[in-house]
């Protein structure tokens, strides 16, 4: 061996380099954009990563909306804030009292209901398939650990379990519509 190369060699050192190189490139987009190690690949992973990372803006910022259109499609993205009815007292005979402050409403009646919110974000399904009954509905009883709905993410169905018992108030996501992650599902009456 005196040190030459032949040409395998010389085309293996540039080729590593290359991999080396890309490998450095892909780790540190992936860390700019706090999607960590785990990456999703395809247009679902795209939208998914171009979701997040607007939520992220949102959330950083002073505005409750968040509007985008690209193309044909748009997107409105909203802080709870933006979407929570406001609240009004309700007196003794059931009716509203405008211009009752907030400190006012009886201790009795909450402003805001206990809920099961959504793990992870992805596509929500009430019942096990269609043409099924429910899994909950309103007006019925949900126990701690029963399956409240199921949540496609990246093509596979995870079930989401209550981590709540009491009595369903208000099924809040929609059978088939995206929702994102801690996003409430079904509200919940204490017993």
């Amino acid at each position: 061996m005196t040190g030459e190369r032949g040409p395998g060699e010389e085309m293996a050192k540039p080729t590593r380099e290359r991999s080396r190189a890309r490998s450095e490139r892909d780790a540190g987009a992936a860390a700019a954009s706090g999607s960590g190690t785990s990456r999703v690949e395809g247009p679902d992973g795209s939208l998914l990563a171009v979701l997040d990372r607007l939520t992220g803006l949102l959330e950083r910022s002073d505005l409750t909306e968040l509007e985008v259109e690209a193309g044909g499609t748009g997107l409105v993205l909203r802080k709870a804030s933006a979407l929570a009815p406001t609240p009004v007292a309700v007196g003794a005979g059931g009716a509203a009292q405008p211009g009752t402050e907030l400190g006012a409403l009886p201790a009795d009646r909450p402003l805001i209901r206990p809920s099961v919110k959504a793990p992870l974000t992805g596509i929500f399904y009430a019942a096990p398939g269609p043409g099924s009954a429910p899994y909950v509905q309103a007006g019925g009883e949900v126990a701690i650990g029963q399956v409240i709905g199921l949540i496609e993410a990246m093509k596979l169905f995870n079930e989401i379990k209550s981590d709540l018992a009491g009595r369903v108030v208000r099924v809040v996501a929609e059978s088939g519509q995206l929702v994102k992650a801690k996003q409430p599902l079904v509200e919940v009456e204490p017993l």
